[in-house]
């Protein structure tokens, strides 16, 4: 008879699952401080690297939907060691780009691994932890999600100014060698209770959708693709997302049952999200262009700037609790997209002359009210799942996050150079242009309110938000 594993058995995977955790996450933040370095590196405008963030989640939200398949398929522990290796690759050919392309081509390489590396850390604790002890595992594995965005901007900065923005990238070889040598040991290997086949008819329809989207997006500025081609590619994507809506009908194994938009609460928390996080997914790329180009502060300084966003959102998180239980999910989330949208459009009025307490404090809500954002957003959109359905409505609710995180970067692109040939400003004047696409972005975030006003009037128990990470 087989002995059931204690919590201080598991302790290495769970070390093991938060360093992937921990590489991803940094990876997706100390890259926007080092964006100006890299223009400046690569001969490009500070105004249009918004390719180098877009692509990066672009290929996690293509390969998070194959990331549950191939586990099952090939086991988690041949899955993680090949996510860590290809993660670690790209971040290497990062590093050796020469020219734009070549860097956006990195970062999707980049990308593929990190979509493997977080769905499947969490798998496996999933088939490995005791029911009984799943919540504390979890929450243990989500401190490494608090911490990379915390240091993130601040070391990409300090890395850009005590040696060069490669090692933005570099940084990553040395935490991929120790994850890849620890997986080796660790990492247990699970695979599916029975095989199924994969809907790769689906798979092809969603992600080219994802993608032809997002080029779109990008299209007006940065790839200079004619507006025939632009309106193309629009076509293209949404008649591929509505092909797969019908497929979805009729399939025996859809990646994302059509069921799960049958539950009222996930309905609109997903299509929330996807709205919210478009303005929220540009933020990571405004503000550091803003503080850099914009009032010509040092990477370093930038990304300091940045720590009180990240510490008010961890602050706020339990802040979600208390709100959501006495007021209910509705008027938090219709009041609070309201504040996320005006903080965002406030970042119009910040100029080189205002003293830096005004910019902390600013920075300070802004990261309180969008991480609250994320917390009730998440839960009201999982709340309501049955067993069955948890499982592919939070790849979805993952591959969604990320999606809307590409595309408030190719957004936020599109509008600055909008902006900045309409005002006719260069590259070292950029201000008006980066003020103007903040209210853009505020106003585009506001457009949620009228998703978040079809919810009920419902108030969760208390336990239900603590157990949501975002």
């Amino acid at each position: 008879m087989n002995t059931p594993p204690t919590y201080a058995s598991l302790r290495p995977l769970l070390w093991l699952v938060s360093l992937a955790i921990f590489m991803q996450m940094l990876d997706s933040t100390i890259v926007n401080t080092a964006l100006p370095a890299m223009a400046s590196s690569l001969g490009e405008s500070p105004l249009q690297m918004q390719s180098v963030v877009f692509s990066y989640a672009l290929a996690v939200a293509m390969f998070i939907p194959a990331s549950g398949w191939v586990a099952d398929r090939y086991g988690t522990r041949r899955t993680f060691l090949a996510a860590i290796i290809v993660f670690t690759l790209g971040s290497l050919l990062c590093a050796g780009a020469q020219q734009l392309g070549q860097l956006v081509a990195a970062r999707v390489v980049q990308g593929i691994g990190g979509a493997m590396l977080l769905p499947i850390g969490r798998l496996a604790v999933l088939r490995s932890v005791p029911r009984e002890e799943f919540l504390r595992a979890m929450s243990f594995i989500a401190i490494p999600a608090l911490i990379g965005p915390l240091i993130g901007p601040t070391l990409g900065g300090w890395l850009v100014e005590v040696a060069s923005w490669h090692w933005v990238f570099l940084i990553n070889l040395p935490i991929g060698v120790i994850g890849l040598v620890a997986a080796l040991k660790i990492m247990p290997d699970h695979y599916g209770a029975q095989r199924q086949r994969f809907d790769l008819t689906g798979y092809v329809m969603l992600a080219f959708g994802m993608v032809a989207l997002s080029l779109a997006l990008d299209g007006i500025s940065e790839l200079g693709l004619r507006s025939a081609f632009v309106m193309l590619l629009t076509i293209g994507g949404l008649a591929a997302l509505i092909g797969y809506w019908l497929h979805a009908a009729n399939a025996k194994a859809p990646l994302f049952p059509l069921a799960l938009f049958r539950v009222a609460s996930y309905r609109i928390g997903i299509l929330g999200n996807l709205f919210s996080r478009i303005g929220s997914g540009s933020m990571p790329l405004l503000i550091p262009l803003l503080l850099q180009v914009g009032l010509g502060m040092s990477p370093m300084n930038a990304g300091l700037m940045m720590v009180p966003v990240a510490l008010a959102g961890m602050a706020s998180k339990r802040a979600a609790v208390r709100l959501v239980t006495r007021f209910g999910y509705r008027r938090v989330l219709m009041i609070n997209t309201v504040l996320v949208g005006v903080m965002m459009a406030s970042f119009a009025l910040v100029d080189p002359g205002q003293h830096i307490v005004w910019r902390l404090v600013q920075l300070a809500v802004f990261g309180a009210v969008n991480s609250l954002q994320f917390t009730v957003m998440n839960t009201v959109t999982l709340r309501d799942l049955d067993r069955d359905m948890a499982s592919p409505g939070n790849s979805l609710l993952s591959m969604v996050m990320m999606l809307a995180t590409g595309f408030g970067a190719a957004a936020a692109g599109s509008l600055l150079a909008a902006f900045s040939h309409h005002l006719g400003v260069d590259h070292g004047d950029a201000t008006e242009a980066l003020h103007a696409t903040f209210v853009c972005v505020g106003a585009i975030t506001l457009t949620s309110t009228l998703i978040f006003w079809q919810l009920s009037d419902i108030r969760p128990e208390p336990r239900q938000v603590e157990e949501v990470a975002e």
